[in-house]
């Protein structure tokens, strides 16, 4: 009878390895776990030391590995992971039908590599942690506390449930962003083509029907419009958005620009509120979300803080880990940082007396992801008329500039007459 080998972990949480007769890696899995432990790598007797031996041999250059994978296909991958972990099927099996389901690119090739290094002997989380682009710090980590539980299943299952709750959340920011923008854009290319093109054939008949002698809003228009298309006055005013764009990437490169710029987002009206309600959203479901898989609590801070998306919070959560570590509770370094309301650090008080800090966590992303779903309403209700206004105002300006040297001329006429 086949022999396995296995790594396993007994209810005080004390590593074992041994070695256990099956005639397959799932019967094996299924003999260890009643025997009253959970197994975390399960090998047939001999496969690492005959991988390594190939591999030492030739090595496989793991080429196009590198790039970053799309965050939908890393949760259908955890998703499907899951279902099929939870079925019994061994995790190297569960890798490979995977690999074989995708239409091929950089993700086919690392969901190999990651099969590979578990067939020479790796764990999951290991063979992972190798490709960052791919599976981040929070997957890494939840993974590896996964393995250690036996859960391996339930784990991956909350990974896609908060990797889509995540992509749901980013969606309808960005949705409410992309309706303002082309309106903008579609509006300024308009009065862009009206200074280019339009207005400069008023400029002659205008002056000369007033006798050269124009009023200041008109010539300060007709000004406008000749350096718009005399001066490259259109390049500039269309490249000041990319530029802008440009500069702040290169400044969040660097931490002290980012907290600058963080705080200065967070001050804004509106939209100051909106980035505030998202980055807690964020933190609270991903600080939630590890320890309700058994992360370490410090650890789980130091992956949250890395995936906050804010400095400002970022900040928040590393005097909340330095808190912790002295000794202190999570809730009183929140309610110092002023950067969370109180029903925030009231919840989690009230978590960590209960001791479901990882329920209380979920709850309030789930609170203000609601919130979050309002405001974004609100704030569409409101770009709305505000964005007629300034349009039509801009337009005003334009159709006063051309009929006030005709008004002058009438009013002279009747003086005259």
């Amino acid at each position: 009878m086949p022999v396995f080998q296995y790594v396993a972990l007994d209810s005080q949480g004390v590593e074992i390895k041994d070695e256990i007769e099956a005639l397959s890696e799932k019967e094996a899995i299924s003999k260890i776990r009643t025997m009253g432990y959970f197994p975390t790598k399960v090998r047939p007797k001999g496969a690492a030391k005959a991988v390594a031996g190939k591999a030492g041999a030739k090595p496989k250059k793991r080429r196009g590995a590198g790039g970053k994978v799309k965050v939908k296909h890393i949760t259908q991958f955890a998703r499907q992971l899951s279902t099929l972990q939870d079925a019994g099927l061994p995790i190297l099996r569960s890798l490979r039908i995977l690999e074989e389901q995708q239409k091929g690119g950089n993700f086919k090739r690392i969901i190999g590599y990651v099969a590979d290094d578990i067939e020479g002997g790796s764990t999951l989380s290991e063979a992972m942690g190798k490709y960052p682009r791919a599976f981040d710090r929070l997957f890494v980590n939840m993974v590896a506390a996964g393995e250690a539980g036996g859960v391996l299943d339930l784990i991956l299952a909350r990974i896609s449930d908060f990797k889509e709750k995540a992509m749901r959340l980013k969606a309808r920011v960005k949705g409410a962003m992309i309706y303002p923008i082309v309106v903008l854009t579609a509006a300024f290319l308009i009065l862009l083509g009206l200074m280019t093109f339009v207005i400069p054939q008023f400029s002659a008949v205008l002056t000369e029907m007033v006798g050269g002698k124009l009023n200041p809003f008109t010539t300060t228009v007709l000004n406008i419009s000749s350096w718009i298309a005399n001066d490259f006055g259109w390049a500039i005013l269309a490249g000041v958005p990319f530029g802008l764009v440009v500069v702040i990437r290169i400044l969040r490169k660097f931490r002290p620009a980012r907290v600058v710029l963080d705080t200065i987002q967070l001050k804004l009206p509106v939209m100051g509120q909106l980035t505030s309600k998202v980055s807690i959203t964020r933190w609270t479901r991903t600080l939630g979300t590890l320890i309700s898989a058994g992360v370490p609590i410090l650890d789980a801070i130091n992956v949250t803080r890395e995936t906050a998306g804010n400095e400002v919070y970022a900040n928040m959560l590393g005097n909340v880990h330095n808190s912790i570590r002295q000794g202190d509770t999570f809730a009183s370094p929140l309610r110092a940082s002023k950067t969370v309301d109180l029903l925030v650090s009231n919840m989690v008080a009230v978590g960590e007396e209960t001791g479901d800090l990882d329920k209380m966590l979920l709850k309030v992303a789930d609170q203000y992801d609601e919130q979050v779903d309002v405001l974004v309403g609100g704030l569409m209700s409101m770009l709305e008329p505000i964005m007629i206004l300034t349009l039509g105002s801009i337009v005003m300006a334009i159709v006063l500039a051309v009929f006030l040297p005709m008004i002058q001329v009438i009013t002279s006429l009747s003086s005259a007459g």
